[in-house]
Protein backbone atom coordinates (compact mmCIF):
# COMPACT_ATOMS: atom_id res chain seq x y z
CA UNK A 1 0.00 0.00 0.00
CA UNK A 2 1.25 3.45 -0.91
CA UNK A 3 0.41 6.63 0.98
CA UNK A 4 -0.21 10.25 0.05
CA UNK A 5 -0.61 13.53 1.87
CA UNK A 6 -4.18 14.81 1.99
CA UNK A 7 -4.00 17.98 -0.05
CA UNK A 8 -1.49 20.42 1.42
CA UNK A 9 -2.07 19.18 4.97
CA UNK A 10 0.29 17.08 7.02
CA UNK A 11 -2.18 14.19 7.23
CA UNK A 12 -0.98 11.02 5.48
CA UNK A 13 -3.62 8.61 4.20
CA UNK A 14 -3.55 5.30 2.35
CA UNK A 15 -4.19 5.95 -1.33
CA UNK A 16 -6.87 3.27 -1.18
CA UNK A 17 -9.53 3.97 1.44
CA UNK A 18 -12.19 1.52 2.56
CA UNK A 19 -15.77 2.84 2.52
CA UNK A 20 -18.97 1.21 3.76
CA UNK A 21 -21.77 3.03 1.96
CA UNK A 22 -24.62 0.62 0.99
CA UNK A 23 -22.74 -2.46 2.26
CA UNK A 24 -22.44 -2.38 6.07
CA UNK A 25 -25.74 -2.64 7.87
CA UNK A 26 -27.64 -3.26 4.64
CA UNK A 27 -26.25 -5.29 1.75
CA UNK A 28 -24.07 -7.61 3.83
CA UNK A 29 -24.33 -8.98 7.36
CA UNK A 30 -22.05 -7.95 10.20
CA UNK A 31 -19.79 -10.99 9.97
CA UNK A 32 -19.13 -10.34 6.27
CA UNK A 33 -18.53 -6.65 7.01
CA UNK A 34 -15.95 -7.50 9.65
CA UNK A 35 -14.23 -9.87 7.21
CA UNK A 36 -13.98 -7.07 4.64
CA UNK A 37 -12.50 -4.68 7.22
CA UNK A 38 -9.93 -7.31 8.22
CA UNK A 39 -9.03 -7.73 4.55
CA UNK A 40 -8.59 -3.98 4.24
CA UNK A 41 -6.28 -3.89 7.24
CA UNK A 42 -4.33 -6.86 5.89
CA UNK A 43 -3.90 -5.00 2.58
CA UNK A 44 -2.36 -2.04 4.40
CA UNK A 45 -5.38 0.25 4.22
CA UNK A 46 -5.35 2.72 7.10
CA UNK A 47 -8.12 5.09 5.93
CA UNK A 48 -11.76 4.22 6.60
CA UNK A 49 -14.72 6.24 5.38
CA UNK A 50 -18.34 6.18 6.53
CA UNK A 51 -21.25 8.56 7.22
CA UNK A 52 -24.02 8.92 9.78
CA UNK A 53 -26.71 8.46 7.10
CA UNK A 54 -25.33 5.19 5.72
CA UNK A 55 -27.81 2.41 6.47
CA UNK A 56 -29.65 4.76 8.86
CA UNK A 57 -26.58 5.08 11.15
CA UNK A 58 -25.97 1.31 11.28
CA UNK A 59 -22.89 1.53 9.06
CA UNK A 60 -21.01 3.61 11.62
CA UNK A 61 -21.84 1.12 14.37
CA UNK A 62 -20.68 -1.85 12.29
CA UNK A 63 -17.44 -0.11 11.32
CA UNK A 64 -16.76 0.88 14.92
CA UNK A 65 -17.12 -2.72 16.06
CA UNK A 66 -14.97 -3.99 13.19
CA UNK A 67 -12.13 -1.63 14.11
CA UNK A 68 -12.37 -2.20 17.87
CA UNK A 69 -9.00 -3.22 19.27
CA UNK A 70 -7.01 -1.64 16.47
CA UNK A 71 -4.37 0.94 17.37
CA UNK A 72 -6.36 4.15 17.00
CA UNK A 73 -3.32 6.28 16.12
CA UNK A 74 -2.65 4.02 13.15
CA UNK A 75 -6.05 4.71 11.58
CA UNK A 76 -7.54 7.65 9.73
CA UNK A 77 -11.26 7.56 10.39
CA UNK A 78 -13.67 9.77 8.43
CA UNK A 79 -17.40 10.32 8.71
CA UNK A 80 -19.95 12.88 7.51
CA UNK A 81 -22.93 14.99 8.54
CA UNK A 82 -25.84 16.64 6.68
CA UNK A 83 -28.37 14.10 5.41
CA UNK A 84 -31.42 13.21 7.58
CA UNK A 85 -30.79 10.75 10.42
CA UNK A 86 -34.07 11.23 12.26
CA UNK A 87 -37.64 12.50 11.93
CA UNK A 88 -37.18 15.97 13.39
CA UNK A 89 -36.47 19.22 11.52
CA UNK A 90 -33.10 19.52 13.28
CA UNK A 91 -32.05 15.95 12.49
CA UNK A 92 -30.55 17.09 9.20
CA UNK A 93 -28.61 19.86 7.54
CA UNK A 94 -25.61 21.90 8.61
CA UNK A 95 -26.99 24.01 11.44
CA UNK A 96 -24.77 24.38 14.48
CA UNK A 97 -27.19 22.19 16.43
CA UNK A 98 -27.11 19.31 13.97
CA UNK A 99 -23.37 19.48 13.23
CA UNK A 100 -22.49 19.31 16.94
CA UNK A 101 -25.10 16.71 17.82
CA UNK A 102 -24.29 14.74 14.68
CA UNK A 103 -20.65 14.56 15.65
CA UNK A 104 -21.50 13.34 19.15
CA UNK A 105 -23.70 10.61 17.68
CA UNK A 106 -21.04 9.51 15.23
CA UNK A 107 -18.37 9.33 17.92
CA UNK A 108 -20.67 7.20 20.07
CA UNK A 109 -21.48 4.79 17.25
CA UNK A 110 -17.87 4.55 16.09
CA UNK A 111 -16.62 3.98 19.62
CA UNK A 112 -13.94 6.66 19.43
CA UNK A 113 -13.13 9.97 21.13
CA UNK A 114 -12.41 11.76 17.87
CA UNK A 115 -12.60 11.46 14.11
CA UNK A 116 -9.65 12.38 11.96
CA UNK A 117 -11.77 13.85 9.19
CA UNK A 118 -15.32 15.22 9.41
CA UNK A 119 -17.12 16.07 6.17
CA UNK A 120 -20.08 18.28 5.38
CA UNK A 121 -21.84 15.62 3.32
CA UNK A 122 -23.57 18.16 1.08
CA UNK A 123 -23.89 21.94 0.97
CA UNK A 124 -26.85 23.28 2.94
CA UNK A 125 -28.29 26.42 1.31
CA UNK A 126 -30.70 26.91 4.21
CA UNK A 127 -27.94 27.62 6.75
CA UNK A 128 -25.43 30.49 6.69
CA UNK A 129 -22.05 29.08 5.77
CA UNK A 130 -20.52 31.10 8.63
CA UNK A 131 -22.67 29.18 11.14
CA UNK A 132 -21.63 25.84 9.70
CA UNK A 133 -17.93 26.64 9.58
CA UNK A 134 -17.93 28.00 13.13
CA UNK A 135 -19.56 24.78 14.35
CA UNK A 136 -16.86 22.73 12.59
CA UNK A 137 -14.17 25.02 14.00
CA UNK A 138 -15.45 24.53 17.53
CA UNK A 139 -15.37 20.74 17.06
CA UNK A 140 -11.76 21.03 15.92
CA UNK A 141 -10.81 23.15 18.92
CA UNK A 142 -12.53 20.67 21.26
CA UNK A 143 -10.37 17.84 19.87
CA UNK A 144 -13.34 15.84 18.64
CA UNK A 145 -12.41 16.50 14.99
CA UNK A 146 -8.87 16.88 13.64
CA UNK A 147 -9.52 17.96 10.03
CA UNK A 148 -12.61 18.98 8.09
CA UNK A 149 -13.79 18.37 4.55
CA UNK A 150 -16.70 18.77 2.16
CA UNK A 151 -18.43 16.32 -0.15
CA UNK A 152 -19.97 17.21 -3.52
CA UNK A 153 -19.57 20.97 -3.08
CA UNK A 154 -19.13 23.25 -6.08
CA UNK A 155 -15.93 25.18 -6.72
CA UNK A 156 -17.56 28.42 -5.56
CA UNK A 157 -18.83 26.84 -2.34
CA UNK A 158 -15.40 25.34 -1.65
CA UNK A 159 -13.66 28.67 -2.16
CA UNK A 160 -16.06 30.44 0.21
CA UNK A 161 -15.59 27.74 2.86
CA UNK A 162 -11.81 27.86 2.47
CA UNK A 163 -11.82 31.62 3.06
CA UNK A 164 -13.78 31.16 6.29
CA UNK A 165 -11.54 28.27 7.35
CA UNK A 166 -8.52 30.54 7.04
CA UNK A 167 -10.23 33.22 9.13
CA UNK A 168 -11.13 30.64 11.77
CA UNK A 169 -7.68 29.00 11.51
CA UNK A 170 -9.00 25.48 11.06
CA UNK A 171 -7.81 22.86 8.56
CA UNK A 172 -10.22 22.42 5.65
CA UNK A 173 -8.24 19.81 3.74
CA UNK A 174 -10.48 17.42 1.79
CA UNK A 175 -13.08 17.27 -0.96
CA UNK A 176 -14.99 14.02 -1.49
CA UNK A 177 -16.54 13.97 -4.97
CA UNK A 178 -17.67 11.23 -7.29
CA UNK A 179 -14.92 10.59 -9.85
CA UNK A 180 -14.22 7.86 -12.38
CA UNK A 181 -13.25 7.26 -16.00
CA UNK A 182 -16.89 7.95 -16.88
CA UNK A 183 -17.70 10.74 -14.39
CA UNK A 184 -15.27 13.66 -14.67
CA UNK A 185 -17.37 16.64 -13.64
CA UNK A 186 -14.80 17.83 -11.07
CA UNK A 187 -11.94 18.28 -13.51
CA UNK A 188 -12.72 21.73 -14.93
CA UNK A 189 -13.72 23.66 -11.80
CA UNK A 190 -13.62 21.72 -8.51
CA UNK A 191 -10.09 20.39 -8.93
CA UNK A 192 -8.54 23.80 -9.78
CA UNK A 193 -10.38 25.41 -6.85
CA UNK A 194 -9.16 22.72 -4.48
CA UNK A 195 -5.61 23.04 -5.75
CA UNK A 196 -5.72 26.77 -5.03
CA UNK A 197 -7.15 26.20 -1.56
CA UNK A 198 -5.00 23.20 -0.60
CA UNK A 199 -7.67 20.50 -0.54
CA UNK A 200 -7.04 16.95 -1.72
CA UNK A 201 -9.63 14.78 -3.46
CA UNK A 202 -10.80 11.60 -1.72
CA UNK A 203 -12.95 10.22 -4.49
CA UNK A 204 -15.91 7.87 -4.32
CA UNK A 205 -17.31 5.44 -6.90
CA UNK A 206 -14.10 4.98 -8.91
CA UNK A 207 -15.77 1.90 -10.44
CA UNK A 208 -18.92 3.88 -11.36
CA UNK A 209 -20.95 1.65 -9.02
CA UNK A 210 -19.42 -1.46 -10.58
CA UNK A 211 -19.95 -0.60 -14.24
CA UNK A 212 -16.20 -0.26 -14.84
CA UNK A 213 -15.60 -3.71 -13.37
CA UNK A 214 -17.11 -5.12 -16.56
CA UNK A 215 -19.63 -7.30 -14.73
CA UNK A 216 -22.66 -5.60 -16.30
CA UNK A 217 -23.01 -6.93 -19.82
CA UNK A 218 -25.05 -5.35 -22.62
CA UNK A 219 -28.41 -7.03 -23.00
CA UNK A 220 -27.99 -9.13 -19.84
CA UNK A 221 -29.59 -8.93 -16.41
CA UNK A 222 -27.48 -7.61 -13.55
CA UNK A 223 -25.52 -10.45 -11.90
CA UNK A 224 -27.06 -11.88 -8.74
CA UNK A 225 -25.66 -10.21 -5.64
CA UNK A 226 -24.47 -7.10 -7.46
CA UNK A 227 -25.41 -3.60 -6.30
CA UNK A 228 -27.68 -3.19 -9.29
CA UNK A 229 -29.60 -6.31 -8.32
CA UNK A 230 -29.54 -6.02 -4.52
CA UNK A 231 -32.56 -4.19 -3.14
CA UNK A 232 -30.41 -2.27 -0.62
CA UNK A 233 -28.43 -0.60 -3.35
CA UNK A 234 -30.49 -0.78 -6.52
CA UNK A 235 -32.16 2.61 -6.11
CA UNK A 236 -28.83 4.36 -5.56
CA UNK A 237 -27.25 2.62 -8.53
CA UNK A 238 -30.18 3.53 -10.80
CA UNK A 239 -29.98 7.14 -9.66
CA UNK A 240 -26.21 7.45 -10.12
CA UNK A 241 -25.45 5.36 -13.19
CA UNK A 242 -28.79 4.29 -14.66
CA UNK A 243 -28.08 6.21 -17.85
CA UNK A 244 -25.04 3.98 -18.49
CA UNK A 245 -26.69 0.80 -17.22
CA UNK A 246 -29.49 1.28 -19.74
CA UNK A 247 -27.20 2.16 -22.63
CA UNK A 248 -25.93 -0.94 -24.39
CA UNK A 249 -23.42 1.19 -26.29
CA UNK A 250 -21.86 2.36 -23.02
CA UNK A 251 -21.71 -1.18 -21.66
CA UNK A 252 -20.12 -2.42 -24.89
CA UNK A 253 -17.53 0.37 -24.69
CA UNK A 254 -16.66 -0.62 -21.13
CA UNK A 255 -16.08 -4.20 -22.29
CA UNK A 256 -13.38 -2.84 -24.64
CA UNK A 257 -11.38 -1.88 -21.56
CA UNK A 258 -10.88 -5.58 -20.81
CA UNK A 259 -7.97 -6.07 -23.23
CA UNK A 260 -6.38 -2.81 -22.03
CA UNK A 261 -6.42 -4.07 -18.45
CA UNK A 262 -5.29 -7.56 -19.46
CA UNK A 263 -2.27 -6.22 -21.35
CA UNK A 264 -1.18 -4.51 -18.13
CA UNK A 265 -1.74 -7.57 -15.97
CA UNK A 266 -4.68 -5.89 -14.25
CA UNK A 267 -8.33 -6.65 -13.78
CA UNK A 268 -10.82 -4.10 -15.09
CA UNK A 269 -11.57 -3.02 -11.52
CA UNK A 270 -7.88 -2.47 -10.81
CA UNK A 271 -7.56 -0.44 -14.00
CA UNK A 272 -10.46 1.80 -12.95
CA UNK A 273 -9.07 2.42 -9.47
CA UNK A 274 -5.56 3.00 -10.82
CA UNK A 275 -6.96 5.48 -13.35
CA UNK A 276 -8.33 7.88 -10.71
CA UNK A 277 -5.05 7.66 -8.80
CA UNK A 278 -3.15 8.97 -11.84
CA UNK A 279 -4.67 12.39 -11.15
CA UNK A 280 -2.16 14.18 -8.89
CA UNK A 281 -5.00 16.01 -7.12
CA UNK A 282 -6.46 12.71 -5.92
CA UNK A 283 -5.21 11.77 -2.47
CA UNK A 284 -7.20 8.53 -2.21
CA UNK A 285 -9.81 6.40 -3.93
CA UNK A 286 -12.58 4.91 -1.79
CA UNK A 287 -13.42 1.30 -2.51
CA UNK A 288 -16.42 -0.61 -1.22
CA UNK A 289 -16.80 -4.35 -1.03
CA UNK A 290 -19.19 -7.11 -0.09
CA UNK A 291 -16.50 -9.80 -0.04
CA UNK A 292 -12.87 -9.80 1.23
CA UNK A 293 -11.62 -10.89 -2.20
CA UNK A 294 -12.91 -7.64 -3.68
CA UNK A 295 -10.96 -5.64 -1.13
CA UNK A 296 -7.77 -7.53 -1.92
CA UNK A 297 -8.29 -7.13 -5.67
CA UNK A 298 -8.95 -3.40 -5.62
CA UNK A 299 -6.25 -2.62 -3.06
CA UNK A 300 -3.74 -4.07 -5.51
CA UNK A 301 -4.28 -1.00 -7.70
CA UNK A 302 -2.14 0.97 -5.26
CA UNK A 303 1.14 1.99 -6.83
CA UNK A 304 0.10 1.16 -10.41
CA UNK A 305 1.39 3.68 -12.96
CA UNK A 306 -0.40 4.07 -16.28
CA UNK A 307 1.48 5.35 -19.32
CA UNK A 308 0.07 8.31 -21.28
CA UNK A 309 -0.72 6.01 -24.21
CA UNK A 310 -2.92 3.89 -21.95
CA UNK A 311 -4.76 6.96 -20.67
CA UNK A 312 -5.30 8.11 -24.25
CA UNK A 313 -6.66 4.70 -25.22
CA UNK A 314 -9.14 4.77 -22.32
CA UNK A 315 -10.34 8.21 -23.40
CA UNK A 316 -10.73 7.00 -26.98
CA UNK A 317 -12.83 4.00 -25.91
CA UNK A 318 -15.12 5.90 -23.55
CA UNK A 319 -15.25 9.33 -25.19
CA UNK A 320 -18.92 9.17 -26.22
CA UNK A 321 -20.06 8.34 -22.68
CA UNK A 322 -17.92 10.53 -20.41
CA UNK A 323 -19.85 13.10 -18.32
CA UNK A 324 -17.90 16.33 -17.82
CA UNK A 325 -20.54 18.99 -17.09
CA UNK A 326 -19.50 20.78 -13.85
CA UNK A 327 -23.15 21.66 -13.24
CA UNK A 328 -23.66 17.98 -12.34
CA UNK A 329 -21.64 18.40 -9.12
CA UNK A 330 -23.69 17.48 -6.07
Amino acid sequence: MEFRRLGQSGLVISEIAYGNWITHGAQIDEEAAHACVRAALDAGITTFDTADVYSETRAETVLGKALAGQRREGLVLATKVCHPVGPGPNDRGLSRKHVVEGCEGSLRRLGTDYVDLYYAHRYDPAVPLEETMLAFADLVRSGKVLYIGVSEWTAEQISRAAGLARELRVPLVASQPQYSMLWRVIESQVVPACEREGLGQVVWSPLAQGILSGKYLPGAAAPAGSRASAEAGKGFVDMLVGHWMNDEGALRAVQELGPVASDLGLTMSQLAVAWVLQNPSVSAAIIGASRPEQVKENAAASGVRLEPAVLDRIDEILSAYIVRDPARTG
